[in-house]
């Protein structure tokens, strides 16, 4: 029986450079794909390139670095089989951290941690599942629309303004939006500012 495999994009030993666990070293799993193609994407890359990896070939690599965080990231990991990818992880004894755009509603449950990044759309379910909604801002953002994902802030979920490029333009609005509803919070792109890859 084959045993089942992901299209890895890359795997990487870095920081958590944005929203509630900026700062956290954790090894990134970028799974290959997504039919969103949203413009200002900055992994345009991860979309098209990858390999296939089983199980025991991405424990393999994750064994060279000493952090028990993985980051499962994208391109868009709910494209691929990722209850199967969170459970070989956390068999394995890591802490699972997911981000996702959240269009498919997907089986999360083992996961330590759920950042939802809504798009062109998103599931409700999964941003009933969400530990943060994270909502990229920028000039072009409907901030009515915005408004709808305030409805699932609990205290379990939190919004995560996130301004797009780190353009000044875009801190501002963020900053504006964020002193309307002060229960969400600023998330920059530290790594990017820092240089950090």
């Amino acid at each position: 029986m084959p045993q089942p495999s992901w299209n890895v994009n890359e795997i990487f030993y870095s920081i958590q450079g944005e929203g509630r666990h900026t700062g956290m070293p954790a090894v990134f799993v970028r799974l290959a794909g997504c039919t969103m193609n949203c413009p200002f994407c900055d992994t345009k890359y991860a979309a098209r390139d990858g390999k296939l990896m089983t199980g025991p070939e991405i424990l393999k690599a994750l064994s060279a670095w000493p952090a028990k965080a993985v980051i499962i990231t994208g391109g868009e990991p709910a494209e691929q089989d990722l209850p199967a990818l969170i459970a070989v992880l956390k068999d394995a004894g890591y802490q699972v951290h997911l981000e996702t755009n959240g269009v498919r509603d997907t089986d999360v449950s083992r996961a330590d941690f759920v950042c939802v990044s809504p798009k062109k759309y998103v599931s409700a379910d999964m941003l009933k599942k969400a530990d943060v909604i994270k909502i990229v801002v920028g000039q072009d953002t409907d901030l009515e629309d915005l408004q709808k994902y305030y409805a699932y802030e609990n205290a379990k979920t939190q919004i995560y303004l996130q301004p797009e490029s780190n353009k000044q333009e875009n801190i501002d609005l963020c900053v504006k939006l964020l002193k309307n509803h002060p229960s969400a919070r600023l998330s920059l792109q530290m790594h990017k500012l820092a240089n950090i890859r």
